[in-house]
């Protein structure tokens, strides 16, 4: 496989070991449409590697991954050909992630935000240094969480957890995150990369077969879920990314001020 047309994710292959690093620090990996894109494809390519068994992702430069970049998403406003282009990877990232065998790990260090928060919580072990934030804040800037936060955020914590998250879009720290049950486990940062390439080496000198379909075996029904939800979410979403409210709410992000929404 040539992951070599990768720009915006860097992939290194140690063994069977892939690791996929989110490469923009000086945004804090914020997406864009690069990056983006780039997630669309990524793991249908793993999938198809048959010499990776286990797969890491992790941000670089402090941040694992800030959500969407703010001008983009500006770009993006109004657009109805360019937003529908934009959820169709969305439900791309999320079912190529889900039909993904071979087990993921985040390596999160440093704020895991909005699609960031949702490409770490589809992974199948979730390990954070203790100082790191993970929020889905679209409701913040007036959009519906399409991108897998309405999917994953009541799976791993329940319902009235998620709400609480979801429709305030405030952050939880990663100690509070493993104790409710939302990672796998909040570890000191000068132990995170220890712990991940732990269980990473563990699983891949496992009976890698069986922990494939076993992984398979346990999305199956998680599979059944998102589907349900993944298509009206994500419509959802494309139609408030056309409403006057995004545009305010990304408007005063951009100059620091609290948004002023007006319902439309």
């Amino acid at each position: 496989m040539d992951y070599d047309r990768y720009q915006a994710l860097l992939v290194e292959k140690d063994g069977n070991i892939l690791t996929i690093t989110v490469n923009r620090p000086q945004a804090k990996n914020a997406i864009n449409h690069d990056l983006h894109e780039e997630f669309s494809r990524i793991f249908d390519d793993v999938d198809r590697d048959e010499s990776v068994d286990v797969v890491i992702l992790a941000g670089s430069g402090g941040a694992f991954c800030a959500g969407g970049d703010l001008k983009w998403l500006l770009s993006l406003h109004g657009d109805a050909a360019a937003t529908s282009i934009g959820i169709r990877r969305d439900r791309k990232i999320q079912n190529a992630m889900l039909d993904l065998e071979k087990p993921i790990i985040a390596k999160v260090d440093g704020p895991a935000i909005g699609l960031g928060c949702s490409l770490a919580l589809y992974c199948d072990f979730i390990y954070a240094s203790e100082q790191s934030v993970f929020a889905d804040p679209h409701v913040s800037v007036g959009l519906v969480a399409g991108d897998g936060g309405a999917v994953m955020w009541p799976q791993l914590i329940g319902y009235a957890r998620a709400r609480r998250y979801l429709l305030t879009g405030d952050p939880i720290t990663a100690t509070d995150a493993a104790a409710i049950g939302l990672i796998t486990e909040a570890v000191p940062a000068d132990k995170l990369d220890e712990t991940v390439a732990t269980m990473a080496k563990r699983l891949a000198k496992g009976a890698t077969h069986s922990i494939k379909w076993t992984k398979a075996s346990i999305n199956a029904g998680l599979k059944v879920t998102a589907n349900a939800i993944i298509d009206r979410a994500a419509a959802f979403e494309n139609v408030t990314q056309l409403l006057d409210d995004h545009r305010i709410a990304l408007e005063a992000f951009q100059n620091r001020q609290k948004p002023q929404f007006t319902g439309r």
